[in-house]
């Protein structure tokens, strides 16, 4: 059973997440210290196994000899629903191979609050968890978001906020829409919204607490016009590739319609390519 817990606001937890973790004969958990103060202040005294990135695979023989034996165990992380940015997909992933019934009950979660409040659109949107530190990696991502129509929603360190918003800020457009959320449900809550230059203005003396950067999707591209999809296609098939797939490549790049691409390409020269 994967439990919600609160993000910060105790007060969040609903009934049924007090219920399973009452009859819990077992509560896997990030940091038994952290949990075990949430399951003091409710008066709950089932047993706590740590259950992190280092042991993630070791507690799962055991949870699933519980399992078998018709004990029941529940799965928390430190703050909100677990297995998002958090341990529990392997172990999740292990319960269920191994034959047994996983369910949820749903509850608090970070990235939702910060999307539904952050003022952008919330009908689509895509969650990339923390950022990589560096590297390709980072870049890699950061050139999705650049790309990426849809809002996005990045968990971020305080002390690395600042430096995050200013390479959204680099990539995306000093003038992208988007908004920070900070310390979610806790006292100091505090939701900051502007463009990417702004908020990494903003992000420059410091930041405390817990943080959710949300950012508003690419704006629409200019649609591709005749010359620049036969330009692309001509620079495909002169690389030695087919002319399917120059075309497919050309129509993905360029968003532009495949049969509208496939028509161009017919009067492309393809005597360099390999098909």
């Amino acid at each position: 059973m994967l439990v919600a817990t609160p993000i910060g606001n105790l007060g969040d937890i609903s009934p049924r997440a007090v219920e399973e973790l009452e009859r819990a004969d077992l509560v896997c958990c990030e940091d038994t210290r952290r949990t075990g103060r949430l399951l003091a202040h409710l008066a709950v005294g089932s047993r706590m196994l740590r259950t992190d990135d280092h042991t993630e695979n070791r507690v799962a023989s055991e949870v699933i000899s519980l399992l078998e034996s018709g004990k029941r165990v529940v799965l928390v992380s430190d703050a909100g629903t677990p297995g998002v940015s958090d341990p529990g997909q392997r172990l999740v992933g292990l319960v269920l191979a191994a034959g047994h019934l996983v369910t949820v009950v749903p509850g608090p979660s970070a990235v939702l609050a910060a999307l539904v409040a952050s003022g952008l659109p919330t009908s689509r949107f895509v969650f990339e968890g923390f950022l990589d530190r560096k590297g390709n990696g980072r870049r890699e991502q950061l050139a999705d978001i650049a790309v990426q129509p849809r809002t996005t929603v990045v968990y971020e360190s305080p002390n690395r906020t600042a430096a995050t918003l200013r390479d959204l800020a680099e990539v995306c457009g000093r003038e992208r829409p988007a908004a920070v959320a900070r310390e979610l449900t806790k006292l100091h809550e505090e939701f900051v919204r502007g463009t990417l230059s702004e908020l990494a203005s903003w992000a420059h003396a410091g930041v405390r607490g817990e943080v959710v950067i949300v950012i508003g999707g690419a704006p629409p591209r200019a649609a591709a016009t005749d010359t620049e999809i036969v330009e692309a296609l001509r620079a495909e098939m002169a690389s030695g590739v087919s002319r399917r797939d120059a075309v497919a490549e050309v129509a993905a790049t360029l968003g532009a319609a495949r049969r509208r691409v496939y028509e161009l390409a017919l009067g492309v020269d393809d005597s360099s390519s390999s098909a």
